[in-house]
């Protein structure tokens, strides 16, 4: 994660129910008043996911709600939108997702340095759980043990 990017969405779920294997940035296709509802902030990754049609990866059910000032030629707030990859990383990611139980799932979606909109995608493998329970004792661990630390500092 490059320090200049900017956040527009984020999926904050998305590390807890799932067990993320690696992050992949991808560029994304989008219309004119998409990419103003973004800059304004508008969009939601909650639900969203990729997926695979006709060789292409597509960002799916990703919201970005329509912008305020369009006219007829907004756009629809869940349509699916194309993943701009390399070939080769496409090959590799749609023969990962063959895998039972691996899912793309946007981490977050924000704008480069150069201004353009990017989806930060996470190879992901579901959690069980009890990895869940795992996850939540070692969080909840470390705000103790960090909170321990500061008490002795003083």
């Amino acid at each position: 994660m490059s320090g200049d990017s900017h956040s527009v969405a984020l999926n904050r779920k998305a590390r807890f129910i799932y067990g993320i294997e690696e992050e992949i940035e991808a560029g994304v296709v989008l219309t004119g008043t998409e990419v103003k509802s973004l800059r304004a902030g508008r969009a939601g990754i909650n639900e969203a996911y990729a997926a695979e049609k006709d060789g292409a990866l597509w960002l799916i059910n990703a919201h970005i709600e329509e912008y305020g000032h369009g006219n007829r030629a907004n756009h629809e707030p869940r349509r699916p939108r194309k993943l701009l990859l390399h070939k080769k990383q496409i090959g590799k990611l749609i023969g990962r997702l063959k895998v039972k139980g691996v899912t793309l799932v946007p981490l977050r979606i924000y704008f480069n340095r150069r201004g353009l909109a990017k989806v930060m995608l996470g190879l992901a493998k579901g959690r069980k759980e009890y990895e869940k329970r795992d996850v939540i004792k070692k969080r909840d661990w470390e705000r103790d043990k960090a909170r321990i630390m500061r008490g002795k500092n003083n």
